[in-house]
């Protein structure tokens, strides 16, 4: 039986609909149809009657049930979207997620001449390269202590032909003693080890060690807190991605260790998402 693309993503999208919301469904069904026929958006649009092939259906229908087995389409898709840059994603790394661009946002708005930045735990290498990509002229140090997590964020910054960042391997600061930044960025580990979403949805697909950080979930953003003071020049800035309810504790632990203009940006959906201080 023949299906029509718009007939095709109707299926998909009330199956889809079954795990996540209407509108994630809508979406997600799209996204796959591109993936198989290497069209646009606008493309299903303008041919929402023609007939699918044969071929096309078997490799889409493919894909789509590793979703509704639970897989995240980045994972199916091998790549994810990330301030208009493609990104290489594996199950070594974290899926680059918007919320984070905010944070990508509060860096750049920052960048001021030729900068030396650093990006902690940088997985796909999503914020390094976003800046890297849109403030050619800073030095971009890339550092994950994960060596599959490092490969994919170098292979990244190959495949966007973007020389100027470095991808280390470190434990947050460890192997970077001789160093100061103008600018430090991360997206660290922040949810509570035993909090129930990591049993749940992509989260259970992605690297735990990317995820969990503690009982409260501040364990790493301490660290970095506390080490940070010592990597910075005077001026230069610290900024944190943290959870939606976390704000207040990271701004008590940046006033603590002495820094200073502390600020909390809310992301695209309204939370409190990325806290940023100055090195006096």
């Amino acid at each position: 039986m023949s299906h029509t693309v718009q007939q095709w993503l109707q299926t998909a999208r009330q199956q889809l609909a079954q795990f996540v919301p209407p509108d994630e469904a809508s979406m997600e069904a799209q996204i796959l149809l591109m993936h198989v026929l290497n069209v646009n958006r606008a493309w299903l649009i303008a041919h929402a009657t023609d007939n699918l092939t044969d071929m096309s259906i078997t490799k889409v229908e493919s894909l789509l049930q590793r979703r509704l087995q639970g897989e995240p389409v980045a994972h199916i898709l091998g790549s994810r979207e990330f301030f208009g840059l493609a990104l290489k994603v594996t199950p070594d790394t974290l899926i680059p997620r918007p919320d984070t661009e905010t944070l990508v946002e509060a860096a750049l708005a920052k960048v001021n001449g030729r900068m030396r930045v650093l990006d902690l735990g940088t997985g796909t290498g999503a914020i390094a390269l976003a800046i890297a990509r849109h403030a050619p002229h800073c030095e971009v140090i890339a550092v994950d202590a994960s060596t599959g997590a490092l490969a994919v964020a170098q292979e990244n910054a190959q495949a966007l032909h973007l020389n100027n960042v470095q991808c280390v391997q470190s434990n947050w600061f460890a192997a970077l003693p001789a160093h100061r930044f103008d600018l430090i960025v991360s997206n660290p580990p922040y949810i509570e080890t035993d909090d129930p979403h990591l049993l749940q949805g992509d989260l259970r697909f992605e690297p735990i060690s990317a995820l969990a950080s503690g009982a409260d979930g501040l364990q790493d953003i301490r660290q970095i807190i506390a080490e940070a003071p010592d990597y910075l020049n005077a001026g230069g800035w610290l900024m944190l991605e943290h959870g939606y309810n976390q704000a207040e504790a990271v701004q008590q632990l940046l006033n603590a260790q002495g820094l200073r203009t502390v600020e909390t940006i809310k992301d695209l959906g309204g939370q409190p998402r990325v806290t940023i201080a100055q090195w006096p």
